[in-house]
């Protein structure tokens, strides 16, 4: 038996992902590849087909996890394989292939809670005003960050921003976030004036190339293609190193700063989870005990009773 055991079952699977969930083509490759060292394990050593689906149980899966532990998976890893076998298993059951779901019954691993990083206003000002507004290439920089952080779009959904997804007038911007939900989010006065000082540049970058296929999107690299996940990372190290603060920090950051100065300056969970495009509250929720943190601080040093047994 191949390692492609179930090959019809899983290509069902991947194509409801695709069409019905709008997953995309990186997380498709992620189940698949999930879903391969799934197989190949069950199928070791066997020489025919006489795995059937129905024989996988609970206790198989169970045994799949603890050989990923020993082969040096962290916890993280384990617990987003056993959520692509849950799904999967899930689907099967859903559409009658399977009597029973064998992975209902295994708990996913309990995973430490991680505080995101988040950067302090004056932090994120001292990366806002590093580039050069004087070329194209900072004009535009300029505005890719503002971006990040005034409206604390994912990475992914900043590159893919077209001209057609902004409002000037309105300061909005469309976003299509994951699982293609699309997201109306506002943007500051700010990042408006530097959007403003950007686009003739942008259009002079255009009109340099020649027309094409990329001509609608608003980020543009300086050979008039649209800019990339990758380069929108390196431009941000090379800013950070420039700012000379010792700090990890990367696009999704001013994404946490973006949600905790929200809620630190009084904006409710629900509203944030709906900037953020959050399918779920408890994905925001992570947010509120940095909001918590800074309330504690602010009693702390404003009170006249909180220091007196300190």
């Amino acid at each position: 038996m191949t390692p492609l055991a179930f090959q019809s079952e899983i290509e069902a699977f991947l194509t409801a992902l695709r069409y019905e969930k709008n997953y995309s083509p990186r997380t498709l490759d992620a189940y698949s590849r999930d879903l391969f060292e799934f197989t190949s394990y069950l199928t070791r050593g066997l020489q025919d087909d006489s795995l059937k689906l129905e024989k996988i149980d609970h206790i198989g899966i169970r045994e799949f996890l603890g050989w990923l532990y020993r082969k040096g998976n962290g916890k993280s890893s384990v617990a987003r394989k056993l959520a692509t076998l849950k799904s999967f298993f899930r689907f099967l059951h859903s559409e009658g292939r399977l009597a029973v779901n064998p992975a209902r019954l295994v708990k996913s691993p309990k995973l430490p809670q991680k505080s995101p990083r988040t950067l302090s206003i004056q932090e994120v000002d001292s990366i806002l005003d590093l580039p050069d507004a004087s070329s194209a290439k900072g004009l535009r920089d300029r505005v890719m960050l503002e971006f990040l952080y005034a409206s604390g779009l994912r990475v992914s959904e900043l590159v893919g921003l077209d001209m057609q997804d902004l409002s000037l007038s309105q300061r909005l911007v469309r976003v299509s976030g994951k699982g293609r939900r699309q997201r109306l989010v506002p943007f500051g006065k700010r990042a408006l004036s530097a959007l403003e000082a950007y686009l003739p540049a942008r259009l002079r970058i255009l009109s340099r190339q020649g027309c094409r296929k990329d001509a609608d999107a608003l980020f543009l690299n300086l050979r008039g293609g649209r800019l990339g996940v990758r380069s929108v990372q390196k431009k941000l190290a090379e800013y950070v190193r420039l700012s000379a603060l010792a700090l990890n920090v990367h696009p999704h950051t001013f994404r946490h700063s973006f949600a905790t100065h929200l809620l630190n300056n009084g904006a409710d969970l629900r509203s944030v989870q709906e900037l953020l495009g959050h399918k779920s509250l408890s994905t925001t929720q992570r947010y509120t005990h940095l909001t918590v943190n800074e309330l504690i601080r602010t009693y702390r040093k404003s009170h006249p009773k909180a220091r007196e047994r300190e």
